[in-house]
C-alpha cells in the first residue's frame, strides 16, 4: 500500500527525505539521547532504512510490504511499561494496526473515548475527502448585481485566499481584482458600491475557545486565514473580522486596476447576480495534507463546514460536527463514544478512542479507497516536516508519519510507523489529564519509536 500510495509528491521532496534517512549512520537508539538505562526504555532500533524503496521495488529483505507477525507479546512487552509511566496523566488509550491486514496488534482501553486534541483533524479529513472527493476546490467569486450595480465579494469557505503578492499556488485576491477589473471595464463601470457575502457558512463564527491566536473567527471569507504577520502557519495574531479585511484589500488590488470601490459592507448575493470572476484553491487532497502537516486550525474548520453542506446539513459548528460523525458512521467506522464539537480538535469537549484513530488510518490505506490517500501522505514526517520536524532527531527520523495533538493536559500521537523488515503499522496514543507535556510528548514518541 505504501509503495502503491506514496509518500511522494512532484517537488520530490519525499524521495530526499528517504535518501537522507539512508545517509544517517546512526547504529539505532530509540530513547532520544537520554542514554539506554532508563527503566522502560524501548529496545535500540536497528539503523534507519529507506523510507520506501522506488515503486516495483522492495520495502524488506524478503520483498515487498509485509504483514505484521500475529503474535503481539514482543509488542506487549515494549509498549507496556511505556504508557505505564506517569508521564501520560491517569487516562491514557493505545492501539496498534497491521496496515496490511487490518489486524490489531496491540490494545490498551481501546474503545474508551477521550480527549483527542489536533488528532481530530485525521477524523476531519476522512470526512471531507468522502464528502467532496480529492478534486474539490473551494471557489471565491465577484458578483455584479444586474440591477443595483452592486458588486459583491462572494466568500466560498477558503481560508487559504492569499491576499499576497506571492500566490504560490493558492487563490490570490489580486487576480480576483484584476478579472473582475477586467470585466468591469468591458462593461464601461469604473465605480462600484463594494459589498461582501459570508452567508455560505451559518451560526457563530466564534470557537468556543474564544479570541486565540490558533484560530480566525469562522467566516467564509478571510485572506491568509486572517493573519496580521508574515506567517503562513501556526499561532499568529488575527483580525477581528477577517471578511471585512478581505474585502478592504480587494478594495485596493481593484483601485490598482483603475476602479474606485466605497468601503464594503455586508450584503448577500442575489440569484439574478452576475459573476464576473472567480479563483479556485487548490484541490481538497492537497488542502488536507496542509491541514494535517501544519495542524492548520482554520483549514479545519473550513473543511469540517464543507462537509456538513455537502451533507446537506447548515455549515455551522452543530452541523460540521454531526456531518463529520455521520460521514465516518456510513463508512462503518467505530464511533460509538465519539463526540465531534468542531473540526480541528481545539474543542475540550470533543471525544475520540484510539481504536477509531487507528480504523481511520486503515480506511485511508484500504486500496479500494484511493481517494483517501492523503490522509496518509499528510502526516507531518518524523524530523522532516510540520508539527514533527523537530522531532524523532534519532531513531525513527523519516519513519514515523504521525499527526500530533496537544491541549493543556492532553498529549495525542496518531500515524503510521515503518518497520526495519517492511511492516507498515497504524497506530494512535492518548493521553489526558497530563500534567507535564514535554514528558509526556517524549514518552509518546519513545513508543511511536519503538514500534520502527
Amino acid at each position: 500500500m505504501v509503495t502503491a500510495a506514496g509518500p511522494w509528491d512532484s517537488t520530490g521532496q519525499r524521495t530526499a527525505e528517504r535518501d537522507r534517512v539512508v545517509a544517517r549512520e546512526h547504529t539505532g537508539g530509540a530513547d532520544h539521547g537520554r542514554g539506554s538505562g532508563a527503566a522502560g526504555s524501548p529496545r535500540p532500533a536497528p539503523s534507519a532504512g529507506a523510507v520506501l524503496a522506488a515503486l516495483g521495488g522492495t520495502t524488506a529483505p524478503g520483498g515487498g510490504t509485509k504483514a505484521a507477525p500475529a503474535d503481539g507479546t514482543a509488542l506487549a512487552e515494549i509498549l507496556d511499561p511505556l504508557l505505564e509511566d506517569p508521564a501520560l496523566g491517569t487516562h491514557r488509550a493505545a492501539s496498534v494496526v497491521d496496515l496490511t491486514t487490518g489486524k490489531r496488534l496491540y490494545g490498551l482501553g481501546g474503545d474508551v473515548p477521550l480527549t483527542p486534541a489536533s488528532t481530530t483533524k485525521i477524523a476531519t479529513a476522512v470526512a471531507a475527502l468522502t464528502a467532496l472527493g480529492p478534486d474539490h476546490r473551494l471557489t471565491t467569486r465577484a458578483a455584479l448585481e444586474a440591477d443595483t450595480g452592486e458588486l459583491v465579494l462572494v466568500g466560498g469557505g477558503d481560508p487559504t485566499l492569499t491576499a499576497r503578492e506571492d500566490a504560490r499556488g493558492l487563490a490570490s485576491l489580486r487576480t480576483l481584482a484584476e478579472k473582475t477589473a477586467t470585466a468591469l471595464e468591458k462593461r464601461d463601470v469604473r465605480k462600484v458600491t463594494l459589498s461582501y457575502d459570508t452567508t455560505f457558512y451559518a451560526g457563530a463564527e466564534m470557537h468556543p475557545i474564544g479570541v486565540n491566536e490558533n484560530l480566525a473567527p469562522v467566516t467564509a471569507l478571510m485572506a491568509d486565514e486572517g493573519r496580521t504577520d508574515d506567517s503562513t502557519s501556526g499561532p499568529a495574531p488575527r483580525e477581528g473580522d477577517p471578511a471585512d479585511a478581505a474585502a478592504r484589500a480587494f478594495a485596493g488590488f481593484l483601485k490598482q486596476h483603475g476602479i474606485t470601490a466605497s468601503a464594503p459592507g455586508p450584503s448577500k448575493a442575489t440569484d439574478r447576480s452576475d459573476t464576473l470572476a472567480t479563483v479556485s484553491s487548490p484541490p481538497l487532497s492537497a488542502l488536507v495534507e496542509r491541514m494535517l502537516t501544519n495542524s492548520d486550525n482554520d483549514l479545519a474548520e473550513a473543511l469540517a463546514r464543507h462537509t456538513a453542506a455537502a451533507s446537506g446539513r447548515p455549515a455551522d459548528f452543530d452541523g460540521a460536527s454531526a456531518a463529520v460523525g455521520e460521514t465516518l458512521k456510513r463508512l462503518g467506522l467505530p464511533v460509538g463514544g465519539a463526540r465531534f464539537h468542531d473540526g480541528s480538535g481545539l474543542d475540550r469537549d470533543d471525544l475520540v478512542t484510539a481504536d477509531l484513530l487507528t480504523a481511520l488510518l486503515a480506511e485511508a490505506a484500504d486500496p479500494a479507497r484511493p481517494q483517501l490517500r492523503p490522509v496518509l501522505t499528510g502526516l507531518p514526517v518524523a524530523g522532516f516536516t510540520g508539527t514533527l520536524a523537530g522531532r524523532y532527531t534519532d531513531g525513527a527520523a523519516g519513519l514515523v508519519r504521525a499527526k500530533t495533538g496537544t491541549l493543556t493536559g492532553v498529549n495525542t500521537l496518531a500515524g503510521t510507523a515503518t518497520t526495519p523488515d517492511g511492516h507498515v503499522l497504524a497506530f494512535a496514543f492518548l493521553a489526558n489529564e497530563t500534567t507535564d507535556p514535554w514528558t509526556a510528548q517524549y514518552t509518546l514518541d519513545k513508543a511511536a519509536t519503538s514500534l520502527t
